[in-house]
């Protein structure tokens, strides 16, 4: 791998993973229809490793309110860093239960058009979803709702910022609330997912590597453009205009459907 196919694909990736239309769609589409093989496990956690890094720059006075909170044991800090791990249990749980079964969905590319015309009626509901409650923090029957939005992205095509986001506000999350809930909680994900991965990274022949220098360049396109989609996604959703990306995904998934068909 080049310098600059790393920076096109983590380009990619940070665009993608938090714009409401499915990194894990977009790498299968262009790796059918480029004939692409995949970068290597390598390069994979550093992209998850990279985008994390995004929400850290993002969000770094809410993470860095939050985690002194925490350590002072103030109630409201406790309260929400509580909500943000039973987010994460569904995702988890699935991760590691049922983590042959997704990894066989990326192989079905049916799986994907589909689930993209499915993201883009989720997408198009944001219309309805929030009708200013008072508050608009997360309770405890958002942060589930959320974390099974979290585990349901897991399927490839299904956005996850997409998809938490409208699970929050019908859930009666305010808009920047629930953007702000759905980037904190993918941090543990995108760490996990990074661990599970590292054994495969460890044991991968050397011929498998991207290189060091693509792996570099990757991740920090990877991270930039990704704090740019994260406030790029804040504005969008300010303005309720998530539904927007609707048309696009529904042309997308079913073009990609019947390529998968006639293929």
């Amino acid at each position: 791998m080049t310098w600059w196919e790393g920076a096109a694909l983590g380009l990619v990736q940070g665009l993608t993973e938090f714009l409401p239309v499915s990194s894990s769609g977009h790498l299968v589409i262009g790796q059918a229809l480029l004939g692409v093989d995949p970068a290597g496990v390598g390069f994979e956690v550093s992209l998850h490793l990279a985008t994390l890094a995004s929400v850290v720059v993002a969000y770094r006075r809410r993470i860095g309110a939050l985690l002194l909170g925490l350590a002072r044991r103030e109630p409201a800090h406790l309260r929400y860093g509580g909500l943000l791990v039973l987010a994460s249990v569904p995702a988890g749980v699935a991760g590691v239960g049922f983590g042959g079964f997704f990894a066989r969905l990326f192989e079905a590319e049916a799986v994907t058009g589909a689930a993209l015309v499915v993201t883009g009626f989720v997408l198009w509901t944001s219309r309805w979803a929030w009708r200013g409650q008072e508050g608009g923090r997360p309770g405890w029957r958002a942060a589930v709702g959320m974390g099974l939005a979290q585990a349901a992205a897991i399927v490839p095509g299904v956005s996850r910022s997409g998809t938490t986001v409208v699970a929050g506000l019908w859930g009666g999350v305010a808009p920047a609330e629930a953007a702000a809930f759905s980037f904190l909680m993918y941090m543990p994900a995108a760490a996990g997912a990074a661990l599970l991965e590292l054994p495969a990274m460890v044991s991968a022949p050397p011929g498998q590597s991207a290189g060091a220098w693509p792996l570099a360049v990757g991740g920090a396109a990877a991270c930039l453009s990704g704090v740019f989609a994260i406030r790029l996604f804040g504005t969008l959703l300010e303005r309720g205009s998530l539904h927007r990306f609707a048309p696009y995904l529904w042309t997308a998934g079913i073009a990609f459907l019947a390529y998968a068909t006639l293929a």
